[in-house]
């Protein structure tokens, strides 16, 4: 059984409820295992304001914006589905801007919990090689993998 550690730091200004840490670590723990990602590894989430969010967006991506998530991976999708060994890699980072997911859940009509629990799990699979911006095909495949993971965790669309 491989190990997962995910660390998360709330630099959003916002207190948010305790439950929201397990519903991170889950989302991450459901998404590797629906990849059938088996390597010991640890995953890094941050929660950040808007002002920040723009901030990252525009140094690493040249968009000066604030975005709902952005997502830093460590290897390709080849290196990390390589044989490896037992150590544990770092597999990326995650960052997502609460109030624009606060947002994005209102416009949506679900509750906060299923909107950051959707954006974790489409940044794990970005962090997996995803990449839904490459064709439509790919961003059919990477959006029917995202319900897949949220129908898991019992999350669907209502």
């Amino acid at each position: 059984m491989s190990s997962l550690k995910v660390m998360i730091s709330n630099k959003s200004g916002e207190k948010l409820p305790f439950s929201y840490g397990r519903l991170i670590r889950r989302a991450v723990a459901e998404t590797l295992s629906a990849e059938e990602f088996t390597r010991n590894c640890e995953v890094s989430v941050t929660l950040v304001t808007g002002e920040r969010i723009r901030e990252l967006n525009k140094e690493y991506r040249d968009r000066d914006a604030v975005t709902d998530v952005l997502s830093f991976p460590m290897y390709t999708r080849d290196e990390l589905f390589s044989e490896s060994d037992d150590e544990r890699i770092p597999i990326g980072d995650i960052v997502i801007c609460v109030p624009r997911a606060k947002e994005q859940a209102e416009a949506y009509g679900h509750p906060l919990e299923r909107e950051i629990a959707f954006l974790t799990v489409h940044s794990v699979l970005h962090l997996l090689g995803y990449d839904h911006e490459i064709s439509p095909e790919a961003e059919k495949e990477m959006f029917m993998r995202q319900e897949e993971v949220l129908a898991i965790m019992g999350l669907t669309r209502d």
